[in-house]
């Protein structure tokens, strides 16, 4: 009778505190405790680690999932051979996410199919797992979400809103140009971070032709100051990963047929 008021009381604790994971593994770890003589400090320690293990790891899925990434990819994943320009130590310390913590920025420079886009995921997933709050869109969908909150008359409540996340990814800014107001509301976004939150942008385009995205170069170098002031950047080179894996799936393809 003992161990069933024993059980009941620690399922009410665990439901009352929200530890599952306590309930879950509270009595293999008792088992493993008493056959191996833990004390009382040990036993409450390692059931205690379970639930905070337990509690990040949901955090950071929770994270990712949040960030609305169109993929999750990893830096571990990443061929850094492809490319013998980018600096390693910076990436590596780009990767430890101090970056974030300090509202710097980041910008990585290419022609397309280098590795931005997966260099600027890897490194919002290194933020998620860090515990910082991440979001992810094309240069395309922020204007469009700025735009949409714009016309609504609530701006200032969307930046607003927006700052609650430690790192802003605006990926492919370049491919498409932007007219006078798309422009304004893309620096009212970068001017709102600016000291307060990180943002991470991928580009095709070099600097000098900002002007030309945004059909004002008053406004692009204006960007630009804020973006460089607290920022890392990054320029990628060569050939397109989808090139080359198309040039190396024909070669593999004449070979296999004998040509």
């Amino acid at each position: 009778m003992a161990a069933e008021k024993i059980a009941s009381t620690m399922g009410y604790l665990v439901r009352a505190l929200k530890t599952p994971t306590i309930g879950r593994v509270c009595e293999s770890l008792a088992d493993q405790a008493r056959d191996e003589a833990w004390s009382h400090e040990e036993y409450l320690t390692a059931v205690l680690q379970r639930q905070v293990a337990d509690r990040e790891a949901n955090g950071t899925s929770l994270r990712i999932a949040g960030a609305h990434f169109p993929q999750v990819k990893t830096l571990e994943d990443f061929t850094l051979d492809h490319q013998p320009s980018l600096r390693r130590d910076v990436l590596a310390h780009l990767a430890t996410t101090t970056f974030v913590a300090k509202a710097e920025n980041v910008v990585l420079h290419g022609p397309p199919g280098v590795g931005k886009t997966h260099l600027a995921i890897g490194l919002g997933v290194k933020a998620a797992q860090a515990g910082y709050p991440v979001f992810f869109d094309t240069a395309t969908g922020w204007v469009a979400r700025l735009g949409a909150a714009h016309a609504a008359g609530r701006l200032d409540a969307e930046l607003k809103r927006l700052r609650r996340y430690r790192l802003l990814l605006i990926d492919e800014v370049g491919y498409l140009p932007f007219d006078a107001d798309a422009a304004n509301l893309f620096f009212q976004l970068v001017a709102s971070r600016y000291e307060q939150g990180s943002i991470l942008v991928t580009s095709n385009m070099p600097f000098g032709r900002w002007g030309e995205i945004f059909s004002d170069d008053i406004v692009a170098a204006a960007m630009i100051d804020r973006l460089v002031h607290h920022a890392e950047v990054l320029s990628l080179s060569g050939e397109s990963y989808r090139t080359r894996a198309r040039r190396d799936l024909i070669a593999a393809t004449n070979a296999g047929n004998g040509n």
